[in-house]
């Protein structure tokens, strides 16, 4: 997993652990004291609150679990795949995108950093150098031919 990844959803973790031990703790206890529970609108939306940090802590956990569990001796050398950068012929725009593969957490389309779960990181994992994926978009399909590719494996060199 690429240590800044790591890092971000690491001090996301921290921050919801923060807030689900001891500010939420003081707000639905402040809350309670107010009296009725059962129209006190502070003490639902703090216990709402922490509803949704437990479920987003969830997520991250098991996402950290996830990417600490990618093994990149299993990216193949000569395919497109994670970490890979892609230089493709969009025929449907006639011209050249570079796109880079990367995790969710960092896909940024504007700069070129797609994920390998989107529709265009999914067309192009697995495939080689003269390749055309197909691509189908919510404006119609794209033929993407792969012209360069340089894998993970050969960046890191």
């Amino acid at each position: 997993m690429p240590e800044h990844i790591k890092k971000r959803l690491e001090e996301e973790i921290k921050q919801l652990e923060y807030e689900l031990t001891t500010e939420l703790p003081a707000e639905i206890k402040k809350a309670v004291a107010l009296g009725d529970l059962s129209e006190n609108a502070e003490y639902h939306m703090a216990k709402q609150r922490q509803e949704f940090v437990n479920a987003r802590l969830g997520q991250l956990k098991k996402r950290m679990a996830e990417l600490s569990l990618v093994n990149l001796a299993n990216i193949p050398n000569d395919k497109v795949g994670f970490g890979s950068t892609v230089v493709v012929f969009d025929s449907s725009k006639d011209e050249e995108l570079t796109y880079k593969l990367v995790t969710s957490e960092e896909s940024d389309v504007a700069k070129g950093l797609i994920s390998t779960t989107s529709p265009i990181g999914r067309s192009l994992v697995g495939r080689e150098v003269g390749d055309i994926a197909t691509v189908v978009t919510p404006s119609g399909k794209r033929e993407l031919e792969i012209l360069k590719l340089t894998t993970i494996h050969e960046a890191a060199e």
